[in-house]
């Protein structure tokens, strides 16, 4: 059996492996950071008022009583990105009267492929609305949140990607000389922070409330993946065991 004292830690790596390390912690930190924002502004203004609020996050995946997905945004965040002004009217009278599909060929495609098609497209951005065809735009005229498919597209991509990114932040984390069991929780956490942030999507589509888990998650896989970031710079560089 192996004797823990065996097991690698920072100080048995090169410099030139702490530089490596560094430099991709770091850059991990910055995208995340860059994520968050990105969020904010895509997420921000849904229920018509500035910033970000429990309430934007309940219209997302389970929508709205007294408004569509595509009426609050046309109405608050997005509404900036409308070359003309009277495009707002055309577009809300269009959901009012039913959002049809004959009118949405007259009417709302020219005003789409001008100035919400370049972002709103699968293929450029996964995470929003694809304004692209009818049923994309359908999907948010109507009232109600995030469609199921919409849903399970933005998932899978989501679990891909980030846990793929937590599992070599943790690989590094592991160098760390602390306690073996805290370690084995620490890397854990994030991991189970991303797969209940995920589900609460789901859950949040039929249960409303559920948008404050979506929000707790989030934020308890971000605070754990920084902290394994921190620490991890911080033993690679300053920590002298004594």
């Amino acid at each position: 059996m192996q004797s823990p004292n065996r097991y690698r830690r920072f100080a048995d790596i090169s410099t030139s492996e702490r530089i490596l390390n560094t430099v991709f912690l770091l850059t991990i930190g910055l995208a995340y950071i860059m994520a968050l924002i990105n969020m904010y502004y895509t997420h921000q203004g849904r229920d018509g008022k500035p910033g970000l609020s429990i309430e934007d996050i309940v219209i997302m995946y389970h929508g709205s009583s007294n408004q569509t997905r595509l009426g609050s945004a046309i109405s608050g965040i997005m509404e900036p990105n409308l070359k003309y002004k009277n495009d707002k009217d055309v577009i809300l009278k269009w959901i009012h009267d039913g959002a049809e599909k004959p009118a949405y060929e007259q009417d709302i495609v020219p005003i789409l492929n001008r100035d919400c098609v370049h972002c709103h497209t699968p293929s450029i951005n996964p995470s929003l609305p694809d304004l692209s065809n009818y049923a994309g735009v359908a999907g948010v005229a109507h009232a109600g949140g995030a469609t199921l498919p919409a849903l399970v597209r933005v998932s899978h991509i989501h679990l891909f990607g980030i846990a793929f990114i937590l599992f070599f932040i943790g690989k590094i984390f592991l160098l760390c000389d602390m306690n073996i069991y805290v370690k084995r929780v620490a890397v854990v956490i994030p991991f189970v922070a991303m797969l209940l942030d995920v589900l609460s999507w789901f859950v949040t589509k039929n249960i409303a409330q559920f948008a404050y888990v979506v929000v707790l998650s989030g934020a308890l896989m971000g605070l754990s993946m920084g902290v394994q970031i921190l620490l991890s710079i911080q033993q690679m560089w300053f920590y002298r065991k004594n």
